[in-house]
């Protein structure tokens, strides 16, 4: 972590995109802070029958562009300052993305791998339960985030109908296909990293092979390696929480998937098909052309990034690059697509899963894929030509790109709805 908080490095970003555009002065003070952060504790009985309480928090950080829209992560390390970062962060991607939505953001400090099923439900329901007044398919939209799945977005919003008295599907997405949920969500995140690449090859001078390097072997982790090796790239490096594995040859996508299927560690895979061990920390500085880190925040740093000899890194993790690491691999030449663009593609079928449930009206997978790929070829190509315009990197030109369609948005509100509204 750098020597500045989460949320102080993230407005960085907001700064340096300000620099670029010309708004009211007001419009930058209405984006540095969160519209309302709600914290609850939450009491469920567990198996034994004893009570135990957890925090949990949700953030509405701006609602200009339309109703919040964020995941909840249940994570032991959660805390107020994450999920607003995180909440300012999808404020940016949804922007960016051109979606109808503001950003938000959702938490809960459990380990949920230490809950039976049964008190991960009365965990998940109790939430909705305390947020009931703060979510709604008009207000605020959650997902799926670190640790939840659509298991436990459907006991969410089996929660908020029962609350409500009727079916609303669109209040959260991410849901069980079964519960109104969307044809290719699974691996929204990664496909859209992966269109967004494969777009902009040429520009960024890539070769018909790539050599790749993924850091987090989790969701988008898993089905980012399935695509590009299903294009014949080489995958030579996977690192999970336990540690890594590396082949120069090329792992074997398909065995590492399995493992963690089945609840093991890409380690165990060690001595199979010619996979190394690799310490963790080590896999940034693998020798490859595409970095995707896609675990937590704060991965690439001050400390590592001048280790890293990838030409592009795909940030499919939410901030998992600092301001002092961007600042080392732009010197290096690196280019970074940033992750307000790069792992747009979830929120963005989240946002494909809450039309269909408005509509009742359910779209093909092809049709999801097709749509997803039109916009993250439009706006990809929309933050490259920013980029090149004036000269800055790929995620400033993100960040001027979304503050734009902000500032548009705010000032159409009128000044007297800027701190009101």
């Amino acid at each position: 972590m750098s020597e500045d908080s989460l949320l102080d490095d993230a407005l960085v970003r907001l700064d340096e995109a300000a620099a670029h555009l010309s708004i009211d002065p007001d419009v930058i003070e209405k984006l540095k802070f969160a519209r309302e952060t709600t914290k609850v504790r939450l009491m469920i009985r567990m198996d034994d029958g004893s009570r135990k309480s957890f925090i949990a928090w949700r953030c509405r950080y701006d609602d200009t562009r339309g109703p919040t829209k964020g995941g909840i992560r249940f994570h032991p390390d959660a805390n107020v300052e994450e999920v607003e970062t995180l909440a300012f962060w999808m404020t940016f991607k949804c922007a960016v993305m051109n979606l109808p939505y503001g950003g938000g953001k959702g938490a809960v400090q459990v380990d949920p791998r230490q809950l039976s099923k049964a008190e991960l439900e009365r965990l998940s329901r109790a939430y909705i339960q305390a947020f009931a007044r703060t979510v709604g398919p008009d207000r605020d939209i959650p997902a799926p985030d670190v640790y939840t799945n659509s298991m436990i977005m459907g006991w969410m919003a089996d929660e908020y109908a029962q609350i409500v008295g009727q079916a609303e599907p669109a209040v959260i997405t991410g849901k069980p296909i079964a519960l109104g949920g969307s044809l290719g969500r699974g691996d929204a995140t990664a496909r859209g990293g992966y269109y967004l690449v494969r777009h902009l090859a040429g520009e960024l001078g890539l070769g018909e092979t790539l050599r790749v390097a993924v850091q987090g072997f989790g969701n988008a982790g898993q089905h980012i390696a399935r695509l590009l090796a299903a294009d014949g790239h080489k995958v030579v490096a996977v690192s999970d929480s336990e540690g890594g594995v590396y082949s120069a040859a090329g792992l074997h996508v398909d065995m590492l998937i399995e493992a963690k299927t089945q609840g093991r560690s890409v380690v165990s895979t060690v001595g199979q098909g010619g996979h190394e061990a690799l310490a963790g920390d080590a896999l940034v500085g693998v020798d490859c052309d595409l970095l995707v880190p896609s675990a937590l925040e704060n991965m690439i740093h001050g400390k590592n990034a001048g280790g890293v000899k990838a030409k592009l890194v795909l940030e499919l993790a939410n901030g998992p690059v600092t301001p002092s690491g961007d600042r080392i691999l732009a010197d290096k030449g690196v280019v970074v697509l940033p992750d307000i663009l790069a792992n747009a593609g979830g929120v963005t079928v989240s946002y494909f899963e809450w039309v269909q449930n408005k509509q009742g009206y359910y779209w093909t997978e092809q049709e999801i894929h097709d749509r997803l790929q039109a916009i993250m070829e439009r706006e990809g190509r929309a933050v490259w030509n920013v980029s090149k315009e004036k000269d800055v990197s790929m995620r400033t030109a993100a960040y001027v790109h979304a503050l734009g369609r902000l500032a548009e948005a705010i000032e159409a509100h009128g000044t007297q709805s800027f701190f009101t509204s």
